[in-house]
């Protein structure tokens, strides 16, 4: 298929989410990389009224360059399902479900897939019990936010406490996650295949939002580290998580594996980042597949999805 065989390709980014500024890299990398190889393309930089944008736009498909609420829910794609028009990526219902991250854990918990124990806090939280439960070492998450916003880890009941309230600033769900002592692994799957295992690794507390997107001493191994037969069963299990969630297209699991070797699955993502320090390209990379390769590649898939 020829990129002409695309035809206009609207690439979706910014949008209004605390990832606002990471959506705007990504969408001009897959802009750029696209004008590269021919595609007519037009870059839709989507704001508070997305569905007036896009109904007044001419467009046959959609790259969904955009990051967190708005973008990465369930929302757009239903807009875009509205419009008959094939996009990259998740539909409506399993991207909702891996953005939030109460709701992913308990479909994997049902799976019998590896999650961390976890609770969901809020004001009349025991905080000192659940610290209790959670051997007083967690993580606190909001529950619907991406880029570790608003994440911190916590040793006591009283940061248990203070890092709900601070977490509860960017989403009303929040979460006090089990911290996992070990090592960090991402898994990329595009079209129904588990790419090359990143191990990351950071001197910062955990992988947060300075790690992933500022600082230049984040190390990402790959190889990985891992013997080939233990990557292969992490891919596996990669893959069964995004299966049981519905995830179609592309995306990235994120897993850490404690000090006895055991995996644990800590989220999905549906639309990850495509900057140059995002995980999905380098995996590509690994895999023999260019930066222009790999975003042709996903609106292949997705052309190709729909029946078009």
């Amino acid at each position: 298929m020829s990129i002409s065989d695309l035809g206009r390709i609207a690439v979706l980014m910014g949008g209004t989410s605390a990832e606002r500024e990471v959506s705007l890299r990504s969408g001009t990398a897959v802009a750029t990389a696209l004008e590269s190889v021919g595609a007519d393309i037009v870059r839709v930089d989507i704001q508070e009224h997305a569905i007036g944008q896009l109904t007044e736009l001419d467009f046959d498909i959609a790259f969904i360059a955009l990051h967190g609420r708005g973008g990465e829910d369930g929302t757009i794609q239903g807009v875009l399902e509205w419009l008959n028009k094939p996009y990259t990526g998740s539909g409506v219902m399993a991207s909702a479900l891996a953005m939030d991250k109460w709701r992913t854990k308990m479909i994997w918990q049902a799976a019998g897939l590896p999650t961390p124990a976890a609770f969901l806090l809020d004001d009349a939280s025991d905080f000192s019990m659940i610290s209790e439960a959670l051997d007083a070492n967690a993580i606190v998450k909001p529950a619907r936010e991406g880029s570790s916003i608003g994440m911190r880890r916590v040793h006591n009941a009283e940061e248990l406490r203070s890092s709900y309230e601070f977490a509860k600033e960017y989403d009303g769900m929040v979460l006090a996650e089990r911290w996992v002592q070990g090592r960090e692994f991402t898994v990329a799957i595009v079209d129904g295949e588990a790419l090359p295992v990143i191990q990351l690794k950071t001197t910062h507390e955990f992988y947060d939002y300075d790690a992933k997107y500022q600082a230049n001493d984040t190390q990402y191994l790959l190889p990985c580290g891992l013997d080939a037969a233990v990557e292969k069963s992490l891919q596996e299990i990669a893959l069964k998580a995004f299966d049981v969630l519905g995830v179609a297209g592309w995306g990235r699991i994120d897993v850490m594996q404690d000090e006895a070797g055991q995996f644990w699955l800590l989220e999905a993502n549906t639309s990850p980042g495509m900057t140059d320090h995002s995980l999905v390209p380098m995996a590509a990379k690994a895999a023999g597949m260019s930066f222009s390769d790999l975003v042709v590649r996903l609106l292949n898939e997705a052309k190709q999805r729909n029946g078009i």
